[in-house]
């Protein structure tokens, strides 16, 4: 596979020649692969000082020195460079190092910087390791730093050009940093002698030449490797599938990284045909991934399960668990390029009290076993304008910071639940910044500089947009009825959802993330209704049965009088038959119970309940 050459790489081949201060920022912490022949051996391993100092000296450079606020000025590769730079920035060399200071009364570095640029006899290349770390604040500076810059400044206008053996080349200063704006804005803006590169994580076709390469025997065990490859000499198409899955799994991932998911996947004796999972153990420190140890007969038949818990919406759990089985076949997300998506995201609408939280909790029990890992956030707690810090962590410095972010850490300790976030439109709108990230590359860096991987997780955000809507004087309006069709609810909802988004918020974007994903769930009609109060009926007499041996039974009568409650309780949905079944009911049954001290082994029929003054009372027989 031929050698890919990194896209600041080549830009560097570029501006090297014309601009004589070149900042480098983003991720140069990581480890770098030498993407050509020359004073090293091609797809050598190398830090980014290490790659810079063989690409100037291939570039024909004679002395290149490296310089950090704590070591002064160096080279490690070759001593001798730091000797020829001494001579010409007029230095003295103590122990292979010359000690300078950047800031200060003592201040020396900028000067000698600009005394070796500004030479013509040797070609000269400055490289200022970690530069983010030479100030305190960019924006705040002494008048020694501001000196400091302003001799940097200096030194790379009045660089010089070489003729070396490769040519003519200028005298260059380069300057690496976390962050462009680590540096005093003034060094850098308007100013035609700098050029910035940002360095990224691997591309994807930097990727592809570490794992199809060379180097893919490397990331197995020995004996385990000779063995495995035997099967795929004759079946390269399947090889390269288990390649390509790694490859877009690994999106985002640094060079350090993914050297390090080669040691892991070689020390755990990981065969190729399960090459990925070594991903996992990496990400949450397990092998085995829930999700591929799902009972599939058990998903099947799941439909049902469903209307035990969640009656009346067919519509809407039926389009749930579709959500569910695309992430279980793997599916999800094949029309985007991102493989690191959350597992699926769904958008719950519709009326209070119809089983968006029940849905959501019936999902995480089936996939995971119990419904608390549905980890359900209220939307209303994260109005203000700080909220994302409370969710995703406070920055150094800040109050909260040790205490981490309330959703990186509940995703931290449950990789795999379902994440419920409810009333979504309460959130302050900063929050919708971070949904975007987490719904695109599904991960987030919190406040502590973690990376919280959402990729496991299915989301799932409510809603009760679209149910009512204001007139022209602000007043609220019912904007859909219980005398409406599903199909025309369904249709309005989604409609005030959609206005909601692109017209009040302005983020149409965050609905082309949701997608086709949104759920309406109808209102409880009375057919559902009686269902439900039976349910619940049922529920309250089979408990006192079993824990007190008091057998209740309820007559037509009563239980007319319930339903016809229920019935004027609809708008409420299941939460307003319950709390029908609370007043009416358990409240004035738990008085008769205790008054008339019945505390177990009894026999009751309620015959009547008396609702027409307060406080509610129920007529009771004994057998």
């Amino acid at each position: 596979m031929e050698s890919l050459v990194p896209k600041w790489h080549r830009e560097l081949d570029i501006f090297h020649k014309i601009k004589p201060l070149i900042i480098i920022e983003g991720n140069i912490l990581d480890v770098y692969q030498y993407p050509k022949d020359g004073s090293i051996d091609k797809g050598t391993i190398l830090r980014l000082t290490e790659y810079l100092f063989y690409y100037f000296k291939d570039c024909g450079y004679e002395t290149i020195a490296l310089y950090d606020s704590m070591s002064g000025f160096y080279n490690n590769s070759e001593s001798n460079h730091i000797e020829r730079f001494a001579s010409l920035a007029k230095a003295n060399v103590e122990d292979g190092n010359i000690k300078a200071e950047f800031k200060g009364k003592a201040s020396s570095a900028p000067m000698l910087i600009k005394n070796a640029l500004s030479q013509n006899k040797s070609a000269t290349a400055v490289i200022m390791n970690l530069a983010s770390r030479y100030i305190t604040s960019p924006d705040n500076l002494e008048q020694s730093e501001v000196d400091s810059f302003t001799n940097l400044l200096l030194a790379s206008m009045n660089g010089k050009e070489v003729k070396t053996e490769k040519g003519l080349v200028k005298n260059i200063l380069v300057m690496i940093v976390n962050k462009l704006n680590d540096l005093p804005a003034w060094l850098y803006i308007d100013n035609p002698n700098v050029k910035t590169l940002s360095i990224g994580t691997p591309t994807k076709g930097e990727r592809e030449q570490l794992v199809k390469g060379e180097n893919f025997p490397t990331f197995f065990n020995r004996e385990i490797y000779n063995e495995d490859i035997k099967y795929y000499e004759d079946k390269k198409s399947e090889l390269e599938k288990i390649q390509d899955k790694f490859i877009a799994l690994t999106e985002g991932f640094s060079f350090t990284e993914l050297n390090g998911l080669r040691k892991l996947c070689k020390n755990e004796g990981i065969h190729i045909t399960n090459m990925s999972d070594v991903i996992d153990l990496y990400k949450y420190g397990i092998k085995e991934n829930p999700w591929n140890t799902l009972d599939l007969d058990e998903l099947k038949n799941a439909e049902n399960d469903f209307k035990k818990r969640v009656k009346g919406q067919d519509a809407a759990i039926i389009k749930s668990l579709d959500v569910v089985k695309r992430a279980v076949i793997g599916m999800s997300g094949l029309q985007h390029s991102s493989h690191s998506k959350p597992k699926g995201i769904l958008f719950f609408a519709g009326p209070t009290g119809t089983g968006k939280t029940e849905t959501a909790k019936t999902l995480a029990e089936k996939l995971f076993g119990d419904e608390r890992y549905c980890i359900r956030f209220d939307m209303s707690e994260y109005s203000q304008g700080h909220s994302d810090q409370k969710l995703l962590g406070a920055p150094p410095g800040y109050v909260g910071y040790e205490a981490g972010g309330q959703l990186t850490n509940a995703v931290k300790s449950n990789p795999f639940s379902i994440l419920l976030f409810d009333e979504i439109e309460k959130a302050h709108p900063s929050i919708f910044d971070k949904f975007l990230q987490i719904l695109e590359d599904g991960r987030m860096t919190d406040g502590q500089g973690n990376t919280v991987y959402f990729s496991e997780t299915i989301i799932i955000f409510t809603s009760n947009l679209g149910i009512y809507t204001k007139d022209q004087l602000g007043e609220r309006q019912p904007n859909v009825t219980l005398e409406m069709s599903y199909e025309d609810i369904q249709r309005k909802v989604k409609k005030a959802i959609e206005n909601y988004f692109k017209l009040e918020l302005g983020r149409p974007e965050i609905l082309n993330r949701i997608g086709e994903n949104i759920v309406v769930f109808d209102y409880i009609r009375p057919d559902i209704a009686e269902l439900i109060l039976d349910s619940q009926i049922n529920k309250i007499f089979k408990t006192l049965l079993v824990d007190k041996k008091i057998d209740v039974n309820l007559s037509d009568n009563a239980r007319t009088i319930l339903l016809k409650k229920a019935y004027e309780n609809l708008d409420n949905g299941g939460r307003g038959i319950g709390n029908v079944v609370e007043s009416l009911l358990i409240n004035p049954l738990s008085r008769y119970l205790f008054d008339n001290m019945i505390l177990e082994n009894a026999s009751i029929s309620i015959k009547n309940i008396n609702c027409d003054k307060m406080p509610i009372s129920i007529e009771c027989e004994e057998a």
